[in-house]
């Protein structure tokens, strides 16, 4: 299972992401996010491939769908395993993106990536999304529209919140991929995730992958961290950290 968990490296440099794969040298999947990505630029994912690890190259591409094609055609020359977009840029920048992404990792000879959108962020809450963004849905009907939308366009899933991982499940079918970030273990604080389960209870609801970041790379010792997760999802005692 723990081949299932993504870990972010949400750090601001090389330097620091080096530190962190070398305290996690069990982790196969790792985040790239706009920070990192920004501060290094596509280094550190040659240095990630060259460790022969698995890639998120989680960038949430939101544009026009012009620049959005622009944008994952380059992305996909990268040969990362899974690309972020906003369903909110709308079908033709998603079927755009989704035919950009297959055309660059053609280009440069390596296999796509699965581009996948963004539905809600798990930031938001649902008087944010009333009050704030003034959409008049409940939460849970605007993510399942955004899936759909994402679906009908072609691509291979969403970025969703474990809390509604089921309903796009049912909805989205078996082979739609859901990966879900804002996943919190019982012994970890929530933090700035509004919206979280537990691993287990993530899985169980239909999560293909986890994203599980602070409480193993702000822990005392991440590698403890990260086997204490694998020991939940066994149903074994985890120890202490």
């Amino acid at each position: 299972m723990l081949d299932r968990i993504i870990v972010p490296l949400d750090v601001p440099s090389e330097a620091d992401a080096l530190a962190l794969l070398d305290r996690l040298p069990d982790v196969t999947f790792w985040k790239v996010g706009l920070e990192l990505f920004t501060s290094t630029g596509a280094g550190i994912l040659n240095i990630l491939k060259e460790r022969q690890k698995r890639i998120f190259l989680d960038l949430k591409f939101h544009d026009i769908p012009n620049t959005m094609a622009g944008a994952c055609r380059a992305a996909g020359r990268y040969g990362v395993d899974l690309l972020t977009v906003h369903a909110a840029a709308g079908q033709e920048a998603l079927r755009a993106a989704q035919a950009a992404a297959e055309a660059g990792a053609a280009e440069a000879g390596c296999s796509p990536p699965k581009v996948i959108a963004i539905t809600v962020l798990t930031s938001l809450t649902p008087r944010s999304l009333a009050f704030e963004l003034k959409i008049p849905l409940e939460l849970n009907d605007y993510a399942l529209q955004m899936a759909l939308l994402a679906q009908e366009s072609g691509l291979a899933g969403v970025v969703c919140s474990p809390q509604e991982a089921a309903q796009l499940r049912d909805v989205c079918g078996q082979d739609f991929l859901l990966v879900c970030p804002g996943v919190r273990p019982r012994w970890a604080e929530a933090k700035d995730q509004k919206r979280t389960l537990t691993p287990e209870a993530a899985f169980k609801a239909g999560a293909d992958y986890l994203v599980v970041g602070r409480p193993i790379t702000m822990a005392e010792d991440p590698a403890a961290a990260f086997q204490r997760i694998g020991q939940d999802l066994t149903g074994e005692e985890g120890g202490k950290l």
